[in-house]
């Protein structure tokens, strides 16, 4: 889930008295979102398959930032880079960069259900974590959907399940990297604005990857369908996030969280369609378990009294 990390915290320009005007609307677009995500690691993960890791999260970066360029340059102006805590918004890019390279390794080698599942780890440990770093209150609901949700991921990526375990190491070094990137995401929320958050995330990803692209070009020329793979990433990354930003000026957080679990189900389809896998009973049954969890969370976030 490369494209929003699991992500728990809204992402809009809108003021919390603005959203929730078209709840309706804002899940629809949301769910939009999710799907594109989706096609996202599905595209990446064929894509993997054929060329070498950097050079496919490369070209995703690379159109991401061109498209932002060419599209919202002209109207953001300087606006689009203006930072107030700029060494913080770079780090959180770097974040989202380790998140998107190892998920990648990952979706190379298992599948992509299992790959989204796994992810939904983060946003559960970022409850925990919300704790001692931003001093929010974690609570008994919160605790136990921390742990049923453990359990889950458990389930999904048991030994003897059929995963590889290098590739389930690499899902969680990108957890690990989405869960501080999630964290950053709460405490910059309030200083920066997400289309600027989001350049950073996208220019910094070109600037890095396309550096490392002299070592990792391939001699096989692509073929045209392949070249259009190669530009879709950054179409359904960045369209992806777009539409999540909009949801999140039409609907509130605590009504979207629980749809994020969707994802699994889109991640599941796609990844039946495409590669024709289906998870086992068990993993299945890990994946309702997180949804679960993901669902008391969501509740905590809609029920919790600010202190």
């Amino acid at each position: 889930m490369q494209g929003c990390i699991c992500q728990t915290t809204p992402m809009s320009d809108s003021s919390p008295a603005l959203s929730g005007r078209h709840p309706f609307r804002g899940v629809m677009l949301f769910i939009c979102a999710l799907l594109l995500f989706s096609c996202l690691d599905v595209t990446v993960k064929y894509l993997a398959t054929r060329y070498n890791v950097p050079l496919v999260v490369a070209m995703r970066y690379i159109v991401h930032c061109l498209l932002m360029v060419v599209i919202l340059a002209p109207r953001q102006g300087k606006r689009l880079i203006r930072t107030h805590r700029t060494g913080l918004v770079l780090l959180r890019a770097v974040c989202l960069m380790v998140v998107s390279l190892f998920v990648s390794l990952a979706l190379r080698r298992i599948p992509v259900a299992e790959v989204t599942s796994i992810q939904f780890l983060a946003p559960m440990l970022v409850v925990l974590l919300a704790g001692p770093v931003l001093g929010e209150k974690i609570g008994a609901l919160g605790w136990v959907a921390a742990i049923l949700g453990f359990a889950g991921v458990l389930l999904v990526a048991r030994p003897g399940g059929g995963l590889e375990p290098l590739g389930v190491f690499y899902v969680l070094c990108g957890v690990a990297a989405g869960v501080v990137y999630q964290l950053l995401s709460r405490i910059l929320i309030s200083s920066e604005r997400p289309i600027t958050m989001l350049f950073y995330t996208a220019s910094t990803g070109a600037v890095c990857f396309g550096a490392l692209l002299p070592w990792f070009w391939t001699k096989v020329l692509p073929s045209p369908f392949e070249l259009l793979l190669f530009f879709s990433m950054g179409v359904t990354g960045g369209l992806g996030h777009y539409l999540f930003t909009l949801a999140y000026r039409d609907a509130p957080a605590s009504l979207l969280a629980p749809v994020n679990y969707l994802q699994m189900l889109w991640a599941g389809l796609l990844g039946w369609l495409v590669f024709a896998h289906v998870p086992d009973g068990l993993s299945i049954l890990g994946m309702v378990i997180i949804a679960v969890s993901g669902g008391m969370v969501a509740l905590k976030s809609r029920f919790s009294k600010p202190a």
